[in-house]
């Protein structure tokens, strides 16, 4: 028997039954029997704005499987530009299909001369990284005036593969110049985080070769932060995109919702909750502290997530393979000491706040030499592939443009009244 539930309308008793499909009602049913009454849902908490094959999320029982494999597998098995080939085109591809593609995201990493000389060196030398990775995004929309013909799907691969492609190198230009050393080209012999890192880190040798340890750690958190289903980024994408934007200013918007520290700065947040606490002897102080409301514990806990993120369990083990090579981060310990003591609190766990991500990448981050301000650059690089996904799928759907209702809590109709007899 087809699982249901059933809408009475009160006030004229009217009923309608509902199917509950994929778990989820349809809001059709609901408008159809109660026109103009809306459901009220701050923040969209329980509202499904739209169905997708890209990303499961299982927050109860710590599940993300991107297009059905497991997150655990992918980022033991598999490479960054393989994953974001399996989110834009569903499956993982073959060899034939793999080398063209990676072939192509490598010789599109170059950006136009005059977005690095005329647009990027014209920001304020203390411009945030992110803002100028923001702006530039948006900025590429102007190079290529194609990009407005989303309903091709040929047009539409190009901007994708030049979106993927030229990230690395915007946020690379975006730190060297926010340090003020000179832009490095892209070197086309090397991998894509291999390069990303040469375009960072490279002074004045004639290549440089990135610890390959160091590179693949790399693509592991880039594998994590692929995709994440309906966040805010990915959901301010599906919305600029319902608005038939092309991808860039759509990619823009979502990297502008990922600048907000509520979405992007989490791991920025750890990292200044580590320091503050100063050392191990003062955690369980600072332990007491949240739990009489005077501080959050940053890092733990999930919207989403009321178990374990299982990209933190992989992440922990990504942070000792860093660590190994690049020496300690003095707040690990902390780090381990703030898990260990929260986790065996049952404040903590009665609450189901674990560990996620963020936990530990900030501190994988600075070991490896990122400043604090890059690590939401960090996060936009990998997240282009999931927001493009998301895009394409939209556009798919034939998604109409999203236009939300509200409840008017405003003044009734009045007069105006000239400004000479106001009181």
């Amino acid at each position: 028997m087809a699982e249901s539930i059933t809408i009475t309308d009160n006030r004229t008793g009217e009923s309608i039954e509902v199917p509950i499909v994929d778990g989820g009602v349809d809001a059709a049913a609901w408008r159809k029997l109660m026109p103009g009454t809306w459901f009220y849902d701050p923040a969209l908490m329980t509202t499904a704005a739209t169905s997708s094959s890209v990303t499961e999320l299982d927050g109860e029982n710590g599940v993300l499987r991107y297009r059905g494999y497991p997150i655990e597998q992918l980022a033991e098995h598999s490479s960054y530009l393989e994953v974001a080939y399996l989110l834009i085109h569903g499956e993982l591809p073959t060899q034939e299909q793999y080398e063209p593609w990676v072939h192509d995201i490598t010789y599109h990493t170059f950006i136009h001369e005059n977005v690095r000389k005329r647009f990027l060196e014209g920001f304020h030398h203390d411009a945030h990284p992110m803002g100028m990775l923001v702006s530039a995004i948006a900025a590429l929309s102007t190079f290529y005036p194609d990009a407005g013909e989303i309903h091709d799907p040929e047009n539409r691969l190009k901007q994708i593969v030049r979106l993927i492609a030229k990230m690395p190198t915007l946020a690379a230009a975006c730190h060297r110049f926010s340090v003020g050393m000179p832009f490095v080209y892209p070197d086309n012999s090397l991998g894509f985080t291999s390069n990303f890192l040469s375009m960072l880190w490279k002074v004045a040798e004639p290549r440089y070769d990135a610890n390959p340890a160091l590179a693949r750690a790399l693509d592991v958190l880039f594998i994590l932060h692929a995709d994440h289903e309906q966040n805010c980024g990915t959901t301010a994408m599906r919305v600029v995109g319902s608005a038939h934007a092309d991808p860039y200013v759509s990619t823009a918007a979502a990297a502008a919702a990922l600048y907000g520290p509520r979405h992007g700065g989490a791991n920025e947040a750890v990292i200044r909750m580590l320091k503050s606490i100063g050392s191990i002897e003062e955690v369980p102080a600072f332990i007491e502290s949240v739990k009489a409301g005077k501080g959050r514990l940053q890092g733990f806990g999930h919207r989403v997530y009321k178990s374990y993120d299982p990209r933190a369990k992989i992440i922990k083990q990504t942070a000792d393979e860093v660590f190994a090579i690049t020496g300690k981060n003095p707040l690990l310990d902390i780090a381990l000491k703030l898990e260990e003591v929260a986790l065996s609190d049952e404040y903590f766990t009665s609450r189901k706040l674990y560990p996620n991500v963020d936990f530990y990448s900030g501190l994988i981050y600075q070991a490896m030499g990122f400043p604090v301000e890059m690590f939401t650059v960090l996060f936009a690089i990998p997240r282009t592939a999931g927001w493009l996904a998301h895009w394409v799928e939209a556009l798919e759907q034939d998604q109409k443009i999203v236009r939300p209702r509200q409840l008017y809590v405003g003044h009734d109709a009045r007069d105006y009244v000239g400004l000479d007899q106001r009181s």
